[in-house]
């Protein structure tokens, strides 16, 4: 007997599921793909605005497919990792040329396309089309891991996902997924889980076991002073500017000069920008 019962998660999600512009009634399995792929290692609340300016000015793959790189890079803005961005563009073109413009319904299918991993198809597939999939991402991981084995974190592999897999109802199988989920990152957070407001409290192995600590605690990953903030320093200037972009500009943006060539020379290397025949630097065209 499971300590998640479906009925209760789903009846929590619908009384306290958060109002993200993707979950509204005739949002296209385009829009759920950008969502996720968007979301990935980004708070939603950062998403939300971006998303809607890109549903709205490319509403299908095909609309996606035909804008220019430079375009697609600004439109990304501060999301973060705007690799994802190249891949989306990957992405539609894929789904224009392989699927006649419209986002496939069947996982194996989502996970051919360029940048669609496992969560992503499974997403996809769970909440656009209605297919009572798994879906694991962190949340769920956690939520399994305390009310299931009364362990802090849960382990990412096969195993898990038909653990997932097992718990889902015939019935209302998107919603308890999209619940759990939910329920993850509102109520059964990392730090401060509202242990008073979980409507499965009472039959939480986590809870009973005296909420033990996870044995090794996950590694923050930092961000200030690594390339990855030179990088974005970089992108925000080329984005930013309306011509191309001279080196003196580049070096004004960080002291390191090996950090800042490292930098530079691996958005060249990613797609992420180009150098013309004057030794100035844009985005890809």
């Amino acid at each position: 007997m499971t300590n998640i019962p479906p009925d209760k998660i789903i009846a929590w999600y619908r009384a306290n599921a958060r109002d993200l512009p993707w979950r509204a009634p005739g949002t296209t399995a385009w829009g759920v793909l950008l969502s996720e792929v968007m979301s990935h290692q980004t708070q939603v609340e950062r998403v939300a605005p971006v998303w809607r300016e890109w549903i709205e000015r490319w509403p299908t793959p095909e609309a996606f497919a035909k804008a220019p790189t430079s375009d697609v890079l600004r439109a990304w803005g501060n999301l973060g990792y705007p690799r994802r961005a190249l891949r989306l563009r990957e992405c539609s073109l894929a789904i224009v040329e392989k699927h006649g413009g419209v986002v496939p319904d069947d996982v194996d299918e989502l996970l051919a396309l360029p940048g669609i991993g496992d969560y992503t198809a499974r997403a996809v597939a769970c909440f656009a089309y209605g297919k009572n999939v798994p879906v694991v991402d962190t949340n769920v991981r956690r939520v399994v891991a305390r009310a299931e084995h009364g362990r802090a974190l849960g382990t990412p592999g096969k195993k898990e996902l038909a653990e997932v897999a097992d718990l889902l109802p015939r019935r209302g199988g998107p919603a308890f997924s999209a619940g759990l989920m939910e329920f993850g990152a509102l109520v059964c957070t990392s730090k401060a889980p509202a242990c008073e407001a979980c409507p499965i409290a009472a039959r939480c192995a986590w809870l009973a076991a005296g909420r033990p600590a996870p044995v090794a605690r996950p590694r923050t990953q930092t961000f200030a002073g690594t390339d990855r903030q030179v990088r974005g320093k970089i992108m925000r200037l080329l984005r930013e500017s309306e011509s191309p972009v001279e080196q003196s500009r580049i070096d004004a943006l960080w002291p390191d000069p090996a950090q800042r060539s490292r930098a530079l020379f691996s958005l060249l290397d990613d797609g992420l920008a180009e150098q013309d025949e004057r030794g100035y630097f844009h985005l890809p065209r």
